[in-house]
């Protein structure tokens, strides 16, 4: 690897799920193999199975879909450790909302096994946190995100709608109760940008959360946080941390507060990043960060292509 190569591993959240998510990784890879089995134990049932087959209704599932995408993730990391055993670890990680628990299983600081049980909890009780129809989520293209924070509070009257994701310029998702949402997006329109009402089973990372965050605090306490091998970049403060002591604390503020995602990737420019690996499926991270720091070279790893890719483009 060139000396001047800086690079981020970088891990995708909820969304990104495909029916086959692994399965060819699982065939070629030993290393992946163990990991989806390792996750399988844990849960008690086969999550291998559900990444592999689907079907795709159950797999979107938010106590579902949350520690697949981990497992699958981890595989991806298994076997690109194995595949190149040689490879510099990277200087940062960061992850998207759940990515985040992808990110802390790869640096060392939380086990896989704790990992999906986390998530497991995580996604029942962010599905629980608010009766179906009653919270929605937008994306909001075309406006600046001090403008659409600006929408939220005029829209509100009484009610709650804020940024939840603040995904690249000129797209930020909010989330909050329904009637409040839709007339952040009526402020919107008339303010010249546009709202994208999304297809999502609860407004996630909004104080409508809270009893979600409250619900997992206990769970967190009993896990073991193991010192980190490299910092992770938090959604909440889009900082740095290699601080095991504090993972806890930013995993909890993560599930009802807003996800820092542009200010993450402006962070890892900022820090000299040069090449990023997408390590789960899809490539959603690879195209918000191409919008982000044109600087930062992506390449999505998700299949035994990717796998031997890898190397290379790091080289590159």
């Amino acid at each position: 690897m060139q000396r001047s190569t800086k690079v981020a591993w970088l891990f995708p959240g909820q969304g990104s799920q495909l029916v086959g998510m692994g399965k060819e990784l699982a065939a070629t890879s030993e290393a992946a193999r163990r990991a989806f089995e390792r996750a399988d134990a844990a849960l008690g049932e086969p999550l291998s199975r559900l990444c592999f087959e689907g079907p795709m209704e159950e797999l979107t599932l938010t106590a579902n879909t949350q520690p697949a995408i981990v497992a699958a993730s981890a595989a991806i990391v298994a076997a690109l450790r194995e595949r190149h055993p040689d490879l510099a670890p990277p200087a940062f990680a960061a992850g998207h909302s759940l990515g985040e628990y992808s990110a802390l299983c790869a640096a060392g600081a939380i086990e896989l096994e704790d990992a999906v049980r986390l998530c497991r909890l995580r996604g029942s009780a962010m599905q629980a946190a608010v009766p179906p129809g009653e919270g929605a989520m937008s994306a909001i293209m075309g406006l600046d995100a001090e403008a659409v924070a600006a929408i939220c509070a005029e829209a509100a009257a009484g009610e709650i709608v804020s940024p939840a994701n603040y995904n690249a310029p000129g797209q930020v998702v909010i989330a909050g109760q329904k009637d409040a949402v839709t007339r952040a997006g009526d402020l919107v329109a008339a303010r010249g940008g546009k709202a994208v009402p999304l297809k999502v089973s609860a407004p996630f990372h909004c104080a409508l959360m809270r009893s979600a965050r409250e619900a997992l605090a206990p769970a967190l306490e009993r896990v073991v946080i193991h010192p980190l091998a490299f910092p992770v970049i938090a959604n909440v403060d889009a900082s740095p941390n290699a601080d095991a002591g504090r993972v806890a604390e930013l995993l909890l503020r993560q599930i009802d507060g807003a996800v820092l995602w542009s200010a993450s990737v402006e962070r890892m420019a900022a820090e000299g990043v040069t090449h990023a690996l997408e390590l789960g499926p899809g490539k959603v991270l690879a195209g918000l960060v191409k919008r982000i720091a044109k600087s930062i070279k992506v390449l999505s790893v998700s299949d035994p292509a990717g796998i031997d890719a890898a190397a290379a483009f790091l080289e590159a």
